[in-house]
């Protein structure tokens, strides 16, 4: 195993100390274990001894470095891929299954198509959902490996090579590609393409709520087989987030997941706007079972306390406490970091990018979760307004050029109050505030050694 460092990864103190990570960590290192790390991240392999393996795994599970494996263990002999589908387009099919021609062992599971689709392997009477659909495939598998595949995608050329390398670690149970939206020219497929909330970006990440990526899709998942099993499959209560939810059980159960964008898979997005605006609701509607399943996993923000007092006090016109609240939390962090031999003008810097970075967080969750509540206090006072108007623009930021600012921000608007609108009726319906509230956490030094 080799390690290579994440985009975040910044070393001070002659490498001793080591900021990066999501979300943001300090590493105090011996001298020795930072001269191991300057050695692997040059390119040296990891040795197998335990202190070199679980100072590497430190790493790489506080986000700050990224493995890479030479070998895989297993090859294209070892995955089943299994298909869900539910009255598929003919073409979209007849992709998927052109692009797999090289993989013998793929399985379509039928969930109730209207009519019986050609070549199923199973089908169900009626429908009962996509995780049910998954895991009727799953009971039939007998390789080591399940690639789960919707028929709307398309993987690309050698996508799951990088993928099988992951699963040289023994403790890795679940591996995603990066999934990119197909690049068309209408306006909704441009949409798709900057904003599809299947594309996780294109840095490699461990997988763990509350860090850049929380979670992975099933439009394309590699798995092992007796780790799923060990779980009994998806939970088939689930219509949307059964993905979600088998992710953060393996989590829970001392499982490794990673998200792998070296490996690229393409989906077809959405045919029409409203289709797109009904998705996006039922991808907000999962928040709340989520939520009576893995409590704040779900928060649509994190957040220190002293941040949310200091950017409430300003968004309600008390810019004088606001700016007092900041400068105090901001004063605090170099003495907080000081045990770690982080010098004051890192910390600061880190204080003020840590605020900007809060009032960006805040600033979505207002449009997109908390929007029934936020926009009504926002625009009743000239400080919210002027703050709304910062948030409405900022969804230009991902707008290609030759687009219409106008229609971008319009359907950039339209897409957060969809799904708003589905994470507030699934807390009314299940009864749960949790996926309404921020999760409230700390920047905290840690230690790292090797002897």
């Amino acid at each position: 195993m080799r390690l290579t460092p994440d985009t975040t990864l910044r070393a001070l103190d002659a490498g001793r100390v080591l900021i990066g990570g999501s979300p943001l960590r300090v590493l105090r290192l011996t001298p020795d274990g930072a001269r191991l790390v300057e050695r692997w991240l040059a390119g040296e392999p990891v040795a197998a001894a335990p202190a070199h393996r679980a100072l590497a795994r430190r790493l790489v599970t506080a986000g700050l470095a990224h493995p890479r494996h030479r070998t895989a263990r297993w090859g294209p002999q070892d995955v089943t891929v299994v298909i869900p589908v539910r009255d598929p387009e003919d073409s979209l099919l007849h992709d998927l299954r052109a692009a797999l021609r090289d993989l013998h062992r793929v399985l379509v599971v039928d969930d109730g198509s209207t009519t019986p689709v050609p070549g199923a392997s199973a089908r169900h009477p009626v429908s009962r959902g996509p995780g049910a659909a998954r895991n009727t495939g799953a009971r039939a598998v007998t390789t080591p490996l399940i690639a789960f595949l919707d028929s709307d995608v398309v993987p690309g050329p050698g996508w799951l090579a990088p993928l099988l390398a992951h699963f040289t670690d023994p403790e890795v149970a679940a591996v995603a590609p990066r999934v990119r939206s197909a690049p068309g020219r209408t306006a909704l497929t441009r949409y798709e393409v900057a904003r599809s909330p299947l594309d996780l970006g294109r840095e490699p990440a461990e997988v763990r709520p509350g860090t850049r990526v929380g979670h992975l899709p099933t439009a394309a998942l590699l798995v092992r087989t007796d780790a799923l099993r060990e779980l009994n499959g998806f939970d088939e209560t689930l219509r949307f987030g059964e993905d979600v939810d088998l992710v953060w059980r393996l989590l829970a159960a001392g499982r490794r997941v990673r998200y792998e964008p070296a490996a690229e898979v393409l989906h077809r997005p959405r045919a029409t706007w409203p289709d797109l605006l009904r998705q996006r609701y039922g991808y907000g509607s999962s928040a709340a079972p989520l939520a009576r399943r893995h409590g704040p996993a779900v928060a649509p923000a994190r957040l220190s306390p002293w941040a949310a007092a200091a950017w409430t006090a300003a968004l309600t016109g008390h810019p004088y406490l606001a700016l007092a609240l900041a400068s105090g939390t901001t004063t605090l962090l170099p003495r907080k970091l000081a045990p770690a031999a982080v010098p004051a003008g890192t910390s600061l810097r880190l204080a003020l990018r840590g605020h900007l970075g809060v009032a960006r967080m805040l600033g979505s969750a207002a449009l997109r979760t908390w929007w029934p509540v936020a926009l009504p206090a926002l625009a009743a006072g000239r400080a919210g307004r002027i703050a709304l108007g910062a948030m409405v623009l900022s969804q230009l930021r991902d707008r290609p050029r030759d687009v219409n600012p106008l229609l971008w921000c319009a359907a950039a608007l339209a897409d957060d109050l969809a799904y708003g609108a589905g994470v507030w009726r699934g807390a009314l319906r299940e009864r749960t505030a949790v996926p309404l509230l921020p999760d409230f956490t700390d920047l905290r030094p840690e230690r790292g050694a090797h002897r």
